[in-house]
């Protein structure tokens, strides 16, 4: 309800009409006490307003603090039921390439002419805190998977990470080791050339996931740093029937009830000082790379030395890897060295949609012997990005191998990431 003030000049006609109404049985009061009485009436009208209003304050207040309860009791609720903003805080994505290689083998080496669906792979991660995240990566390979079929299913990562500082983080689950170029970024659309360079898959060898626990971080403007203890390799010893003997390749555990016997470490220092420019060294060590399955085979040492190079338009990759194997066992066929480099200059035109390159690779899995078992690899090719996260590839390689066990071919491709 409002009120109104009440004219003084309308309070007077009235009050004069009553004393008309009245005057035989009243006398009329004097202008001093009519304006005492209407004073009275504009306070007592003024009160009123005063009291509507802070009444009316009460009530919004009131409705604000019961919306306020009711907002508090529907977050801890999705807080506990642990909902919320769950999906705000997920995250998916993926990438994949298929491809197409048309090589000639020579030497004893067959022939390759197939179509591969090489590799699918989904990422999943969650952000339980700003500090505590998880990340996972599922990888489907070769199309088909199962029973006596050319594919298989890996989970690829499966980590979690707890922030320790703003520079400093630490990880455990499984997850890609601190090693090389590739090992950790290999989507399709981050490298020139259909497949993989021969020389991080056969002597680093990636791409290699392993279990364990590891600091992360910087340790100065431009300097980083990682420290992994983890499942170590379990390669093939002597004996085995398909001449990998003491190979790293074959020794990756890709933790499945990975043998735990001995043990490995990998330390990495990074420097990214300058912009475009990356250069890393990596260690590893391992008391005994055949999880003592090989009475004849000792530890390992692998070392590993790159930079990376993008200035404008111009782009270079180099690259070196070693591994020293102890025991008498790795000695006697050559593998106690094993080692492998590659360069890779190339350039970009387009507005950076069209790359050329040129790689040249050389490796050695029984470096340690006399014998010709050397490779060599050269790979000429170009990429296009018709979008930053599609490419198309196409390439030519040669080889040239001391066996003369070689493939001499062209590949096609194409890769997409989300």
């Amino acid at each position: 309800m409002k009120y109104r003030s009440i004219s003084p000049l309308l309070l007077i006609g009235l009050l004069l009409l009553t004393t008309r109404v009245s005057a035989e049985s009243q006398p009329a009061p004097s202008i001093e006490e009519l304006w005492r009485i209407i004073q009275a009436q504009q306070a007592e009208i003024e009160a009123l307003k005063q009291q509507q209003a802070q009444t009316e304050q009460k009530a919004t207040d009131a409705d604000e603090k019961a919306e306020a309860a009711v907002v508090a009791v529907e977050e801890s609720a999705s807080s506990s039921s642990g909902t919320g903003n769950w999906a705000d805080r997920t995250t998916i994505g993926g990438y994949g390439e298929v491809h197409y290689n048309n090589l000639d083998g020579s030497g004893g080496e067959d022939d390759k002419k197939e179509i591969d669906l090489h590799r699918f792979v989904l990422f999943l991660g969650h952000e339980f805190t700003d500090d505590i995240r998880f990340f996972s990566e599922i990888e489907y390979e070769h199309g088909v998977a199962g029973e006596d079929q050319v594919g298989e299913v890996e989970i690829e990562q499966a980590y979690v990470e707890f922030d320790l500082n703003d520079r400093h983080l630490a990880r455990t689950g499984v997850a890609l080791l601190p090693v090389g170029i590739i090992n950790e970024t290999h989507e399709p659309t981050t490298f020139y050339g259909v497949e993989r360079n021969p020389v991080e898959k056969d002597i680093i060898p990636a791409t290699w996931w392993a279990g364990g626990i590891g600091l992360h971080g910087q340790i100065a403007p431009g300097w980083g740093y990682d420290v992994v203890a983890h499942e170590g390799l379990k390669v093939p010893g002597m004996n085995d029937p398909d001449f990998n003997n003491y190979k790293p390749r074959g020794g990756r555990q890709k933790s499945g009830k990975a043998d735990a016997e001995d043990l490995a470490a990998t330390a990495r220092l990074k420097w990214t000082g300058l912009p475009g420019t990356e250069i890393a060294g990596s260690i590893q060590y391992q008391s005994d790379i055949t999880q003592s399955e090989d009475p004849t085979a000792g530890s390992a040492w692998l070392y590993e030395l790159h930079t990376v190079i993008e200035r404008g338009p111009f782009g270079l990759r180099a690259l070196y890897a070693r591994w020293d194997l102890d025991g008498s066992g790795p000695e006697s066929i050559g593998a106690d060295e094993q080692m492998g480099y590659y360069i890779e200059p190339s350039y970009r035109f387009f507005n950076d949609k069209l790359g050329i390159f040129a790689r040249y690779n050389q490796w050695d899995n029984a470096a340690g012997n006399s014998s010709d078992s050397e490779k060599q690899q050269w790979d000429i090719g170009l990429n296009w990005w018709p979008h930053e996260q599609v490419v198309l590839k196409a390439d030519y390689q040669f080889q040239d191998n001391d066996d003369g066990r070689e493939q001499d071919g062209f590949n096609l491709g194409v890769g997409y990431e989300f």
